[in-house]
């Protein structure tokens, strides 16, 4: 039994047939060759999840839907941070994975759950190509109590010493924030949710919703 899918998890087990008739070509082919999906943030009806397929170009991400039932493995961003692939990684010079092994190690001593998403996240988790030279590193970090600003702002300055571009991305309770905005001055901030972007003064509270 896997655990409840969360936004950024991998999931293998969807298959061409399990696809709907409009689905594109490169979707298709893409979960022939075993691709697993993402899991995105959006509502699924009971017994589902909602998953995102990646292609080989950049453009190429399609939504759908996937039933529990056929998960055949789920690989969290949690998950990839703590097998450590990326310290055997072909091209350890890349900007991304330069960033990753100067700072795992202070988000370990952060007593926090943190993960690997994105491109090289997929990359590492699946071993098939996803990222390039260029590509962001993007994180999330699981905290279920609200951080304080000021702690916030000290982290990203963490970040900043570190090569390339991070964008980390705080899960709270109710979606994810971005660190960056909740270092800012701003009064509210955007909050993305399974039912869409909400603009909200505090991430980690369930009751406010913008206009």
């Amino acid at each position: 039994m896997h655990p409840t899918p969360r936004p950024h998890d991998l999931l293998w087990g969807l298959r061409p047939e399990h696809l709907p008739q409009e689905a594109p070509a490169w979707a298709r082919a893409a979960l022939g060759g075993h691709v697993p999906v993402v899991v995105r943030r959006a509502p699924a009806e009971s017994g589902w999840v909602a998953v995102g397929i990646r292609g080989t170009a950049r453009e190429q991400r399609h939504a759908t839907w996937m039933r529990v039932s056929e998960i055949s493995r789920l690989v969290s961003p949690q998950a990839v941070a703590r097998a450590g692939r990326w310290r055997s990684h072909a091209r350890p010079h890349w900007p991304a994975l330069r960033a990753l092994s100067q700072l795992a190690p202070r988000f370990d001593a952060l007593g926090l759950a943190w993960g690997v998403t994105g491109s090289l996240g997929f990359e590492l988790a699946s071993g098939i190509s996803a990222a390039h030279p260029d590509s962001d590193l993007d994180l999330s970090l699981r905290t279920p109590h609200q951080l304080p600003r000021d702690w916030a702002r000290a982290l990203c300055a963490v970040l900043d010493e570190a090569p390339g571009r991070i964008d980390l991305q705080l899960e709270t309770p109710y979606g994810a924030v971005a660190l960056r905005e909740w270092a800012s001055e701003a009064p509210r901030v955007l909050l993305k949710t399974q039912n869409g972007p909400l603009l909200v003064s505090d991430p980690w509270q369930s009751q406010q919703v913008a206009a």
